[in-house]
């Protein structure tokens, strides 16, 4: 007996009705990133994992996909390597190649392979899968898409403004009500020289950032346990625990930080972002959030995080400024900002909150009726005119009951049904039924043709 079929942990398949609410998802996207003055383009799947290893931290490291090496990829390891059990350093020699973790790192790549041929600043967006190691849960998969839009080659901070109004007009088309959190890399370094821990850095970010999964608690029990004592910890409560508007936010902050260099350029560019924010008066609430970090290491400035108001999920898009990625490429000294929208996560609040449209989720306009060879060849003629005009339209490919036909187009959600028989090509007329409403008329190509366009 042959075995089940089944996929991987955390992906998915998707059916027709399903990818045509993704689409509208990724059209609505594309067409912002369009509007915004972004341009395409596409890396592949696998990178080599030297372009991948080391970019995401220890943690984003273990998260990533190794392609096992073609051919005798024993070949060179010894025996002793083999009867040491060391997965990573086995992996080493194993894999040579990697499933792409993001979009950024391969874009930083990109930039570098191809800069003679780049303008700056460089504006790109990708819409492309990516792969994560991790485990699968509610709202996080192994396998997922990224709609990416970066400006690298500025640092203007027009460029982070841009990205919010950005994030608000892609989830306001979405009609999807979110709360856009910002703060800056520099703050939180700010607040590591401070408290006296600035080596530790990374590890701080990396427990604050867990602070809305694990609580506060947890976010004092992994700063003990990184080596980051009580004395830097009593100091950093009060940053964790503020409270108030985005001013009053600030000014805490700016307080805590006078005289630290690092943080007071951190708390000047917020302020920039955030003023400007206010004086163009964008939908969407924005938060200066004090504790949000981003777990990536290569970012250096502004970060931002959404999250969906109306669905209990994590975030739905995210990014910041990164002002030297390019340089472990060797190409040094070209800032970028970009964003992410995680399409699949966005995709679990529609279907939530059920915000698709009608018309997203109708393929086939119109079928025709197959009563046989003469009226099948007669109506493929007319099914041209309404395709030409824009209007998707399909042949039955078989003679059947019409009680069967019919059912094929109520089970595809088809509204229209065009009925051609003797009489119909003798009067040149069609007999169209309106599936919605059950009514039946007979009526010109052309008229049917604007019918169905209204």
């Amino acid at each position: 007996m042959a075995a089940k079929p089944s996929i991987p942990k955390g992906t998915r398949d998707f059916s027709p009705v399903e990818m045509s609410k993704r689409n509208y998802i990724f059209d609505t996207i594309r067409n912002a990133f369009h509007l915004f003055g972004f341009q395409q383009i596409e890396t592949p799947a696998m990178e080599n994992l030297t372009t991948l290893m080391g970019k995401y931290g220890e943690e984003g490291d273990k998260l990533l996909f190794k392609i096992q090496n073609s051919g005798d990829y024993f070949n060179g390891i010894t025996d002793e390597e083999l009867l040491s059990r060391n997965a990573q350093k086995l992996a080493s020699k194993f894999c040579e190649k990697g499933l792409r973790y993001d979009l950024t790192v391969p874009f930083a790549r990109y930039v570098v392979m191809h800069r003679n041929d780049i303008v700056f600043p460089f504006k790109r967006y990708q819409i492309q899968p990516v792969w994560r190691a991790d485990r699968p849960q509610k709202g996080r998969y192994r396998e997922f898409y990224q709609c990416d839009a970066d400006v690298i080659g500025s640092d203007s901070l027009i460029n982070e403004v841009e990205l919010v109004r950005l994030i608000d007009h892609v989830f306001g088309k979405l009609n999807i009500r979110v709360a856009i959190k910002i703060n800056n890399r520099k703050i939180l370094a700010g607040i590591a020289e401070v408290i006296g821990e600035p080596e530790k850095i990374i590890d701080i970010t990396i427990a604050i950032d867990k602070l809305d999964k694990i609580g506060l608690d947890g976010v004092i029990a992994e700063l003990k346990e990184k080596g980051i004592s009580d004395a830097s910890i009593e100091k950093l409560l009060p940053i964790l625990q503020a409270q108030g508007n985005n001013k009053e936010k600030l000014t805490t902050i700016a307080e805590v930080l006078r005289g630290n260099t690092t943080g007071e350029k951190g708390v000047e560019e917020i302020s920039f972002i955030l003023d400007t924010i206010e004086a163009i008066n964008i939908k969407s609430g924005i938060e200066l959030d004090l504790t949000l970090a981003r777990g990536l290491n290569y970012y250096t400035g502004a970060i931002f995080e959404v999250k969906a108001l109306d669905v209990a999920i994590g975030s739905i898009s995210g990014g910041g400024r990164y002002d030297n990625l390019t340089g472990v490429f060797g190409m040094d000294g070209v800032s970028g900002v970009g964003i992410s929208f995680g399409a699949d996560r966005i995709y679990d609040v529609m279907n939530q909150l059920n915000l698709y449209p009608e018309s997203s989720i109708i393929n086939t306009q119109v079928l025709f009726v197959n009563f046989g060879e003469k009226e099948a060849t007669y109506s493929l003629k007319v099914m041209s005119q309404l395709r030409n005009n824009g209007i998707s339209a399909e042949l039955y490919p078989e003679t059947g009951k019409m009680k069967k036909q019919m059912g094929y187009a109520n089970s595809h959600n088809i509204p229209f049904v065009a009925i051609i028989g003797e009489t119909e090509m003798q009067t040149g007329l069609i007999t169209v039924k309106n599936m919605n409403s059950g009514e039946q008329q007979q009526i010109t190509a052309e008229d049917f043709i604007s019918m169905v366009k209204k």
